[in-house]
């Protein structure tokens, strides 16, 4: 391949972007696939900051991606050797601000958005280029997809946003209304400003043989004025406003055709964008992909690679390769300490074959129960204390939950608000839990969601039973002791359960924790069922606000439920 590297690309306020090309080593125009992002351009990923996961990717798969030597691929976006090879140009931009691009850094903002679409309408005009651009890429390079999009880029012929989130606020920053800052602040530092432009102790691009940050080397104090603080934001903006809005997709604009992937263990991050932009974006060519794993990790498996190139072959290339007779959703069936993953065609999400069940909570019992409880009852927990956990009866026959979730409960609090942690869960007959790696989490349960009591007012127009969605437009105090209904959004999954396996859904206070492993490191983050997507900011959770008595009403007039997706079998 033909490789130029720190190729500049004007930008409309005069910046210039700085990228990476590769290109098949032959004189054809060819359609691209592009990334842009802060995480550096030349910054590899076998010996940099993602060696941890390079080591882990080849131990766990070692025949992952045959036919390349691997030496050109950064983290989270494609392997140019073997895309090239199949006759497309690679490009890799630094985001402004971010490795050898100069400029304010401000993760997913308009500005920045901007940029990547200045940079995909001029990889359209350049020689090599058939005129038609693609995007391909995880995570970042996922969500920066679906901004872009929405800007209608008149070279974007298709994109595969691989596990990102869409909805600045609810899939990423303030799940439920409450502010996910841990993970921001732990991410910021490590990935982005290590490899902010300017950083003298950034990464050394080992092709250039320079710093990945660029030959300008700025000062602590420099550094700082040049960049935003998200994590800052996220507490400055407890509501939706223009902040959020700037750094989410309009789904009525992504016209684009796409193919969204989504993770079944992605809670907080990797899932809930990909389902959405499904059922809500404007474009009328369309595929959901749902598969299991760590989320860099399925990306380069051959059968979703060769799966990614013939939805891009069909689109960018033209070719009559049957995709546009693929089913619209390729769903990946999970069953109980299994790792093969049966790969299933549906029509539609949430699937046709939905019967959806009202699963009831019976405070008396601390049971879910089938049959609505006639008696009414109610449970108290220390909000900071130890959740409560309903659990059902088993099951005598096997039970497909598949989809959406949701649930309803009639709540009140000894303070001003309450948040509320929901965790499904599954258990064999046995005891031992049902769980699976997740996008980053080794041990993910099936399914999370969260609410803010005050959050609790819905938008009436983009609602449904198996889905709420709260307008996060006001805050709504509690009156202590008063009693209130709530909708708790909790993110889709898919599992079979064999007869004999119960589920159960715990209702907490704080993120669901697992206890701490009896030989986890001292000093490192463990992973204990909620990945690093953790809320525990002390100035967005006050303990005197957050730290009360919470109680609730089951049975009768206070019919709190569980909504379950249950697959009819066929």
């Amino acid at each position: 391949m033909i490789i130029e590297r720190d190729v500049g690309i004007p930008s409309d306020d005069g910046l210039v972007l700085r990228a990476d090309i590769f290109r098949p080593d032959d004189d054809k125009p060819a359609p691209v696939i592009m990334t842009q992002g802060p995480y550096g351009k030349g910054v590899e990923y076998k010996s940099g900051p993602y060696a941890r996961q390079w080591e882990w990717l080849l131990t766990t798969h070692p025949d992952i991606l045959p036919n390349s030597t691997k030496s050109y691929m950064t983290w989270e976006t494609v392997d140019p050797e073997l895309w090239t090879a199949w006759g497309y140009v690679c490009i890799r931009v630094d985001s402004r601000g971010s490795g050898r691009t100069p400029g304010f850094l401000d993760v997913y903002s308009p500005r920045e958005t901007k940029d990547f679409y200045e940079a995909i309408e001029w990889a359209a005009r350049q020689p090599w280029s058939t005129g038609k651009v693609g995007l391909l890429g995880i995570s970042y390079y996922a969500i920066s997809q679906w901004l872009v999009a929405s800007l209608q880029p008149p070279h974007l012929a298709a994109i595969i946003p691989w596990e990102g989130a869409a909805d600045y606020y609810r899939d990423k920053s303030r799940h439920g209304g409450i502010a996910s800052i841990d993970f921001v602040d732990k991410w910021y530092k490590r990935q982005v400003l290590s490899n902010q432009h300017g950083n003298p102790r950034g990464q050394m691009d080992p092709w250039l043989k320079e710093l990945a940050t660029g030959p300008e080397q700025l000062s602590e104090d420099e550094l700082a004025a040049n960049r935003g603080d998200p994590a800052s934001s996220f507490l400055n903006h407890p509501l939706v406003d223009e902040y959020y809005r700037g750094r989410s997709a309009d789904w009525s604009k992504v016209t684009v055709p796409f193919l969204s992937a989504a993770n079944l263990g992605g809670f907080g991050l990797h899932g809930r964008g990909n389902y959405e932009a499904f059922n809500r974006a404007a474009s009328t060519k369309k595929w959901l992909e749902i598969h299991p794993g760590r989320h860099e990790e399925w990306f380069y498996l051959d059968e979703k690679m060769k799966m990614q190139r013939q939805f891009l072959d069909h689109f960018l290339k033209g070719i009559d390769n049957g995709w546009d007779q693929e089913a619209p959703v390729l769903l990946h069936l999970r069953r109980p300490f299994s790792t093969e993953f049966e790969l299933r065609r549906e029509p539609e999400w949430p699937l046709r074959s939905t019967r959806w069940t009202n699963i009831y909570f019976e405070a008396s019992k601390k049971a879910l129960a089938w049959q609505f409880p006639i008696q009414q009852s109610s449970i108290a927990f220390e909000a900071l204390g130890e959740p409560l956990t309903f659990m059902s009866a088993p099951p005598s026959e096997e039970t497909e939950i598949t989809g959406p979730l949701a649930a309803k409960l009639f709540i009140s609090s000894s303070t001003s608000d309450a948040d509320f942690f929901v965790t499904l869960q599954a258990f064999s007959p046995d005891g031992r839990e049902v769980d699976f790696p997740g996008s980053i989490d080794p041990r993910t349960p099936l399914a999370q969601g969260w609410l803010r009591a005050s959050h609790r007012k819905l938008d009436t127009k983009l609602t449904l039973p198996y889905r709420p969605y709260h307008t996060h437009d006001e805050i709504q105090p509690l009156e202590p002791g008063k009693m209130y209904e709530l909708d708790i959004e909790i993110w889709p999954t898919q599992i079979i359960l064999p007869a004999g396996f119960r589920i159960s859904l715990q209702i907490g206070g704080k993120d669901f924790e697992r206890p701490l492993p009896h030989d986890a490191p001292t000093g490192e983050w463990v992973a204990r069922g909620s990945g690093p997507w953790l809320h525990n900011h002390p100035e967005d959770r006050p303990a005197d606000v957050f730290g009360g008595t919470t109680t609730i009403y089951t049975g009768g007039a206070t019919g709190s439920f569980l909504l379950l997706p249950v697959i009819a079998r066929h």
